[in-house]
Parts: structure tokens; sequence; C-alpha cells
């Protein structure tokens, strides 16, 4: 007679994919807000217990860091395709700010920034997650104009920054992408001038 071990982990085998349910959760920040999703939120989304929550993601600014994360990877302004070295810079910042106000326009439902509209949440540490990738964005393109206008880049980073905010804030109280992308357009010739001046 022979025996035959199967190997593999015991116990009850998951029963949700966790990158699945950072993807859901994504949408879920993004639609409502960071403040106005619940834990019981997502795990009646995701059909699991909380338990199964807690035992995969800690809490709930542990989802959101994971959630931060996939939305770099998938969903954020890709900075390093937009501010290229051989090109004008303020042609660079009028691109990105146009690609910012297209990509918040993008999904009425989930509009505006995930990263910039979790920067004004009420929860500490996930208030500080959001703040780490806003303030990496800035670094990178405060460098960018630095290469060539280093007295300009801090203020020209602080304007493009707040810029993109007004155009995350606008299209979450429903601007549509006319609106947003003449708001971006209009800062684009702000830019414009203060390099030519």
């Amino acid at each position: 007679m022979t025996t035959t071990k199967i190997s593999g982990a015991r116990g009850r085998p998951r029963r949700f994919d966790p990158d699945q349910a950072v993807a859901t959760a994504q949408h879920l920040f993004h639609a409502r807000g960071y403040d106005a999703v619940s834990v019981a939120d997502v795990t009646q989304t995701l059909g699991i217990n909380p338990p199964s929550f807690y035992a995969a993601f800690g809490n709930k600014a542990g989802l959101y860091a994971r959630v931060l994360d996939r939305y770099a990877l998938t969903n954020a302004i890709p900075l390093q395709d937009l501010l290229l070295p051989e090109r004008p810079v303020a042609e660079c910042l009028v691109s990105l700010l146009e690609e910012a106000a297209r990509r918040y326009a993008a999904d009425p439902g989930a509009a505006g920034c995930l990263v910039l509209e979790g920067t004004r949440c009420i929860d500490q540490e996930a208030r500080e997650a959001a703040r780490m990738f806003r303030a990496a964005a800035e670094d990178m393109i405060r460098a960018y104009i630095a290469d060539r206008y280093p007295d300009e880049a801090d203020r020209l980073t602080d304007f493009v920054s707040t810029i993109m905010a007004g155009l995350s804030a606008k299209a979450r109280d429903g601007h549509g992408i006319d609106r947003l992308l003449a708001s971006a357009r209009l800062a684009g010739r702000a830019v414009a001038v203060t390099l030519a001046g």
C-alpha cells in the first residue's frame, strides 16, 4: 500500500483574492473618499467577514496604503512620461495639467485624484500615507523645473500642485472635462508667462 502526502497550507483557504480586493477597495475609496468608507462597507462589498479583512490588511489604513500603491502603478499621472528633458518646461507643465484634468474627469463616479483627496482625510495614518505620495510627485516636478529654472522651481511647483488640487476638487464637484481643461490651459498660460519673463 502506498500513501500520498498532500502538501499545502492547512486550514481554511482564503475566500478572496487580496489583489482583487485592493482593486475593489480602490474604487470605493476613490468614489466616496477615505472617511466615508467603513470596514463594514469594504467587507460587505468584498463578501468577506471582518476577521478575514483584518488578517489580510491589518486595518482600514493598511488597506488604504495598498490602494495607494496600486493607484500609483495603474492610475496616477505618469510624470516621467510627461516631464521630458528635451521639451520646454512650460509645454511639459501644461501637458501635466491637461493630463490631470483628463484623468480627474475620466470616471464621474470616482472623480478627482485619490491621493490629493486623501491628503484631507480625518484619519492621520491614511492622511500621512497620501501626503507621502503627493510629496514624492511634488519632488519630481520640482527637480524637473529646477534643472533649467532653479530660481522658479519652488514657486512653480507650489503653483502646479495648487492647480492640480483645485482640478481634483472641481472634478469631485461635478465639473466636466471641458471646464477642467479650460482651467488647466489658463494655468498653463500663467506658467508660460512666468518662465518667459
